[in-house]
């Protein structure tokens, strides 16, 4: 399950938009085969698998502009963003090789 804040919300939203975030948070998780309830342990195991594949170094890079306020838009976080933006295009060789 995903939680967000109202305010950490980076763009207007519409009336319709505003109203369907409202109902979504008073709604029931309805649990199934496909997606059941995490146990303690399941939950457990699954932040131990996502801290060992957190392993991160720091590195310095220069960003154009226009791709500073592109990143920055999506608030909080952005460097995360960014992190996983370069992963994914480091996995797209066609997408490398013009970038040289």
């Amino acid at each position: 399950m995903v939680k967000m804040n109202f305010d950490e919300l980076n763009t207007e939203l519409s009336q319709q938009e505003m109203q369907e975030l409202e109902d979504a948070a008073t709604r029931t998780i309805v649990f199934d085969e496909d997606s059941p309830e995490m146990t303690p342990e399941m939950l457990k195991q699954f932040k131990q698998m996502k801290q060992k594949s957190r392993t991160k170094q720091t590195a310095s890079i220069r960003l154009s502009e226009k791709a500073q306020r592109f990143s920055k838009a999506y608030g909080k976080g952005y460097t995360s963003f960014l992190s996983r933006l370069i992963d994914a295009a480091l996995d797209d060789a066609a997408l490398v090789k013009k970038c040289l």
